[in-house]
């Protein structure tokens, strides 16, 4: 009796810790979904080219990606229970430092400092959902991921209602959510530190590869690529949707707003399906699903009119977004011992492959026009085809 009262009472425990990471996911994404949601503001008020605006994305997805596999790798060994709360504040600092920018140097400067914080916030953020997972891998990945794509939509509709019409020294209000993520993150902390501490004394041994190192090798590699295709695609849709339905159909700023917040929200709601599905299914099948399945969708996507432009981006969402979390927990049953490098590897390489999209997407669109781009990206998901060539990890229940 008593020794289940324990169970329920540590299973109660990890849930917290996982609700509350992804309460914190949602804060950080918020704010960085922020970035993004000003740029009809900032191409407005400082006649900014696309270009440029890809350089903005390009500047805080850099950054977040050059870091985030560092950082992992760092605190695979010498893990910090605390770094999350340091690297909320550096994303304080740089959202403070957009909101008073008056120049494209600073507005680039902020956005660094904005994916400075993302990149020690998202590799221990990881490890510490796996290690509350109770075993369910892809239910704690999911759960953590979806909060921060909830907070990716979100991050239009207070544009739409708080940014557009207050202007740019309303991202200064948006404070109070990184206040209240840096001490939401010292409590997980401390569970982390407690956990860390019993795990030392329990002397885990960690579990082995199921594959040789080539076959993981090269697993990887094609993890990757997908990982490009997804989030090249993605880059035109969060970087330049708003622009191209202003552009295309006219609407207002606050209309496109909305639209993107429709989007993001069904990337959000399909982020939480990946994980689950695949503890069940197997991540391959959801790898193979989520990447290839999108393709008839984003090939209709630019020959269609306004109301089936929104209704489109809903199913892209949806199922687009259900791969990273299979990603995600499929390369770290590749590489169970470097679960810190993993996850810093694969978001750092996110965020890398999203900045470079919104920059030489923008060029392009410089070059040709925005719905030259969508055009060509309609046939981005077909790289998915390469998940025909992943070992199968699927286990027996």
């Amino acid at each position: 009796m008593i020794a289940e009262t324990a169970e329920r009472r540590a299973e109660a425990t990890t849930f917290a810790v996982l609700v509350s990471l992804s309460v914190s996911h949602l804060l950080n994404d918020t704010i960085q979904s922020l970035i993004a949601a000003v740029y009809p503001v900032l191409k407005e008020s400082y006649a900014l080219s696309f270009t440029q605006i890809g350089l903005i994305t390009l500047a805080f997805q850099c950054t977040a990606s050059l870091l985030q596999p560092i950082v992992g790798q760092f605190t695979d060994r010498r893990p910090q229970p605390f770094s999350l709360v340091l690297g909320m504040g550096v994303t304080l600092v740089g959202l403070l430092l957009l909101s008073v920018a008056g120049r494209f140097s600073t507005i680039l400067l902020a956005a660094a400092l904005v994916g400075v914080g993302s990149a020690v916030f998202h590799p221990e953020a990881s490890r510490m959902a796996r290690m509350a997972s109770g075993g369910r891998h892809g239910l704690a990945q999911s759960l953590f991921q979806v909060g921060g794509n909830g907070g990716s939509a979100l991050g239009p509709l207070l544009a739409a209602f708080i940014v557009d019409p207050w202007g740019q020294r309303s991202l200064a209000w948006f404070s109070v959510a990184a206040v209240a993520a840096m001490l939401i993150l010292g409590r997980v902390g401390a569970w982390y530190r407690d956990h860390l501490a019993e795990r030392a004394a329990r002397k885990a041994v960690t579990a082995a590869s199921p594959v040789s190192p080539r076959r993981v090798a090269f697993a990887v590699g094609i993890l990757l690529c997908l990982i490009f295709s997804k989030y090249f695609y993605l880059a035109s849709l969060t970087s330049y949707y708003t622009l191209y339905l202003i552009e295309t159909f006219g609407i207002r700023v606050a209309d496109a707003q909305l639209r993107l917040f429709v989007f993001l929200g069904s990337v959000a709601a399909g982020t939480f399906l990946g994980g689950p599905i695949g503890d069940r299914i197997g991540f391959k099948a959801v790898i193979w699903g989520s990447i290839l399945g999108v393709l008839p969708f984003t090939l209709a996507l630019p020959h269609v009119g306004l109301t089936w432009t929104t209704v489109l981006t809903i199913p892209i969402g949806l199922i687009l977004a259900s791969a990273f979390s299979a990603i995600m927990v499929y390369a770290q049953e590749l590489m169970p011992s470097r679960v810190g490098m993993v996850a810093g590897l694969f978001f750092g390489f996110a965020f890398g492959m999203g900045g470079a999209g919104a920059a030489i997407l923008g060029w392009l669109a410089d070059q040709t026009s925005i719905g030259f781009v969508y055009r060509v990206c309609a046939f981005l998901p077909m790289i998915g085809l390469l998940t025909a060539f992943l070992p199968n990890l699927r286990r027996p229940s």
